[in-house]
């Protein structure tokens, strides 16, 4: 079993709409068949018994090696924790030959999964030993290095329940919720609009102070000191016990509370100073509380107790502290809810204060404390206690927040407990923090957990928004550049600021910001980044889709222009018409239930998809008597068709119509697939919730020169003749330009046209068959990529393309996209018409407009 090209399809793709990893597998001889494989399957059980069922997925067909590989990659994933059930294999039209897809939640883990799982394979091939327990234990150990924290993760999936699209940013804990000018973005337990200033004042505990103080919030005595001696002087000034901690610090580090000696005064100044400035302050006695605040309300409160093991009076403190980290909750940093116990230097400084070691056996039931603070991150626990709180404790909570300016806060009071005002048990409020840990609060060790997740996605989204902005899917084998350009023109006139991706680059608000073939998810994503978008259009082309799955979740509206072809057939086992089909089928997939496919009615390949469509469905076609469309017609459902010279959009008895001879790009309705993405561009618009004045107008002013749709049926006189570019390069292409052609009055006309090499050979040489009944002349030239293609070997299929040509006169064969233009253009007589079909579109447009400027 060999196993090839693997790609990550991060988006929703061919074969599902969760993220996977695709790989092509090759099996031979009885690798196709496993059961032809003397006692692999029972070696296999036997090196991985919880593996589940190995079954094919058509059944009936023989269970092959790839199959195997499939299932092992995702039980793999499944057994370390990983939120993975999605598996397919599918065969190509190679002899053994497969594609493998399954689903990952992690791309590190799906990839590293993929390697096991042919590790596994291989031993059970070869009866050589897999460990699977440390396999499982290496993914749940990488799952737990990439995925987000506790904390951040909670408010991911609130933002999931809510429908609400996020991103991940970085490898850390930076995340994007929602598209353009409505997202949001959030650093751990921190939001976009908390300012960087506020952020400072918390960090500063002795300027906390003092703004606390002066919002009439309890805080305890205490200074800044500069060495023991001056920690020492500051004690006795506030009164002992006391607490010293860095004056900037989080999580508890540095932090020794309750000191009551000199000695002890002295090793918690060096302990703090290891984190920059140190501070003194008077000790309050009590429980360690920690308040949520999210936005202007208290949102959870949880007691935190310092780590501590409870003598049985046969272990020692060593023994009881690894009896402890055995909960499965505790865990390394903060992945887990718990962090295990640590016996380092200061836990075993905490056991002398208690004149212990941590050999020591502590007497049954004896409470052996090992930290004096109680942070989870160093092993303390924490237990809810948010329905007791005090309406005065948490309005001083919520004091402390709005003075230093935090919009998510974690306010550390000390007291006797939250039932009763600081100010009658002489609590306080120790510490102030940003980006609070919020795992103490969504799993506490005791007690119910609360939805601090929902509480943050409620601050950042009001109810009902879901942050998305409308987004249209625009595909198919022709037009869909041109219907791109004209949907993003009429959301651009009715005033949005609108992002487009398409074949020739990105756009934002009208400035291109990227060039080039910028049609797959990446631009699409870099799109929904931008904090200008107000609506965004993206050409979706079959290749991106093919690497890398769709760069959203799900669109608005999803428009599927047609289905032809001469679409790069045989490229990546996409063979027929069919299957291009079931690839352009993916947006209409993953359309919002309140969204709409808009599908060209006549195009049956495109008409079928309308079932599998969640949202709703517009058809379009220029004869409104076609079946499926006088069936969705008399259904009340939305069609646009044309009706003589006018273009018709009908639901039910609603009627609104639009003449064509106000639409420049349809030459007055006469330039048929100008017309058909007309009809599609206004079925979107329509879609989007556009209103019909708004339409008319964009309808009305888009231009299709080079400017506006490069490359596409650009028509221009060069002395008295007719010059039109095209970028057409498929057979369905050339059928409609002809049909374009034979509407425009000529003496003569010609072609100049050159082939891909990546298409099948009889596409290449239907191309010119076609021309070749329509022009008087044809040139021919060779362009310098020939994409994979030996030298002259495309003329040569285009030439044969042209032996049954009828009407024909002339044929040359130029070297060089531009030398074969400017021969074109030398033959040009007034009255006669040119068609050249460009390959380097815009090296090709400004050649052409300075030979006119020229002329």
């Amino acid at each position: 079993m060999d196993v090839k090209r693997i790609r990550a399809l991060r988006g929703p793709n061919l074969w599902s709409r969760h993220t996977c990893i695709e790989a092509i597998v090759t099996c031979s001889g009885d690798e196709n068949a496993v059961g032809r494989l003397p006692g692999f399957e029972s070696r296999l059980r036997a090196l991985f018994p919880t593996i589940g069922e190995l079954h094919p997925i058509v059944l009936g067909q023989p269970l092959a090696l790839a199959h195997v590989l499939e299932n092992a990659a995702v039980a793999l994933q499944a057994q370390a924790g990983c939120a993975v059930n999605f598996g397919h294999t599918a065969r190509t039209v190679d002899e053994g030959v497969y594609q493998v897809t399954f689903q990952y939640s992690e791309e590190a883990v799906g990839r590293r999964a993929l390697e096991l799982a042919e590790q596994l394979i291989a031993a059970a091939q070869n009866g050589n030993g897999f460990d699977a327990t440390a396999a499982i234990t290496e993914l749940r150990d990488l799952d737990e290095s990439e995925r987000l924290g506790p904390s951040t993760g909670s408010i991911v999936d609130a933002a999931v329940a809510r429908g609400i699209p996020y991103r991940r940013l970085t490898s850390g804990s930076l995340v994007q919720f929602g598209w353009g000018s409505k997202q949001r973005r959030i650093q751990a337990a921190e939001v976009d609009s908390t300012s960087g200033v506020a952020e400072s004042i918390a960090q500063d505990k002795e300027l906390t102070k003092q703004l606390l103080n002066a919002a009439g919030v309890p805080v305890p005595l205490g200074r800044p000191v500069t060495s023991v001696d001056d920690g020492w002087a500051a004690a006795q000034e506030v009164g002992l016990p006391v607490v010293v901690k860095p004056q900037d610090g989080n999580q508890g580090k540095g932090v020794t509370v309750n000191i009551s000696t000199r000695e002890q005064l002295s090793a918690a100044y060096d302990s703090a100073a290891a984190y920059g400035e140190v501070m003194v302050e008077k000790f309050l006695p009590g429980f360690d509380f920690r308040l949520l605040v999210v936005g202007d309300r208290l949102i959870a409160a949880a007691r935190r107790d310092p780590p501590q093991v409870i003598g049985d009076g046969r272990q020692t403190v060593r023994q009881l502290v690894d009896l402890v980290n055995l909960d499965p909750r505790r865990g390394e940093g903060h992945a887990t809810s718990l962090t295990k116990i640590r016996l380092d230097d200061i836990a075993i400084g905490r056991l002398e204060a208690q004149g212990l070691a941590p050999d020591s056996v502590p007497a049954l039931g004896q409470r052996v404390v090992l930290r004096n603070n109680a942070n989870l991150s160093t092993g303390g626990t924490a237990t809810d206690v948010t329905d007791t709180v005090h309406p005065e404790v948490a309005a001083r909570a919520v004091d402390a927040a709005q003075m230093v300016g935090l919009h998510i806060c974690g306010v550390d009071m000390v007291c006797e407990n939250v039932l009763r005002p600081l100010e009658e048990q002489h609590g306080g409020v120790v510490e102030v923090n940003a980006a609070p840990g919020l795992r103490m609060h969504i799993s506490p060790s005791f007690g119910r957990g609360r939805a601090v997740g929902e509480a943050v996605m409620d601050t950042l989204f009001a109810p009902g928004d879901d942050g998305r902005i409308p987004v249209v899917a625009v595909t198919g084998t022709n037009g869909k550049t041109t219907t791109a350009r004209l949907i993003n023109h009429l959301l651009a006139g009715s005033g949005l600021r609108t992002g487009m991706t398409n074949t020739d680059g990105v756009y934002v608000d009208g400035r291109q910001t990227d060039s080039g073939d910028c049609s797959g998810p990446k631009s699409a994503r870099n799109v929904l980044l931008h904090p200008d978008v107000d609506a965004a259009v993206f050409e979706v082309a079959r290749g991106g889709v093919l690497r890398e799955g769709l760069g959203f979740d799900r669109c608005q509206v999803a428009v599927v222009t047609n289905i032809g072809s001469g679409d790069h057939l045989g490229l990546n086992y996409i063979t027929t018409v069919e299957d291009l089909a079931v690839l352009k089928r993916v947006i209409v997939r993953n359309v919002a239930p309140d969204g709409y496919a808009v599908l060209n009615a006549a195009d049956p390949n495109v008409a079928a998809m309308a079932t599998s469509c969640p949202g709703s469905v517009i058809f379009f076609t220029h004869d409104r008597q076609h079946p499926v469309m006088a069936t969705h017609r008399a259904q009340g459902k939305r069609t646009v068709y044309v009706d003589q010279d006018t273009l018709v959009a009908a639901e039910g008895s609603w009627r609104e119509r639009i003449a064509l001879r106000d639409v420049q790009i349809t030459r007055n309705g006469t330039i048929g697939f100008q017309v058909d993405n007309v009809m599609a561009a206004v079925a979107a618009a329509w879609a989007v919730g556009l209103d019909w004045d708004s339409i008319r107008r964009g309808l009305a002013s888009f231009k299709n020169d080079a400017a506006g749709v490069p490359g596409r049926f650009n028509v221009m006189d060069y002395r008295g003749a007719t010059v039109i570019a095209d970028y057409g390069h498929n057979t369905d292409a050339m059928r409609a330009l002809v049909a374009a052609v034979d509407t425009m009055p000529a003496k003569k006309r010609s072609v100049v046209i050159s082939g891909a090499g990546d298409r099948r050979d009889c596409d290449i040489r239907d191309q010119t068959a076609i021309l070749g009944q329509a022009f008087d002349d044809v040139i021919l030239y060779q362009d310098a990529a020939q994409r994979g293609r030996a030298d002259g070997e495309v003329m040569a299929l285009l030439r044969q393309g042209l032996e049954g040509a009828t009407r024909t006169r002339s044929i040359d064969e130029i070297r060089g996209e531009f030398i074969a233009i400017d021969t074109a253009l030398a033959r040009l007589q007034p009255g006669d018409l040119s068609l050249i079909l460009v390959d380097q579109v815009e090296e090709a447009l400004a050649h052409l407009a300075k030979r006119i400027a020229e002329a």
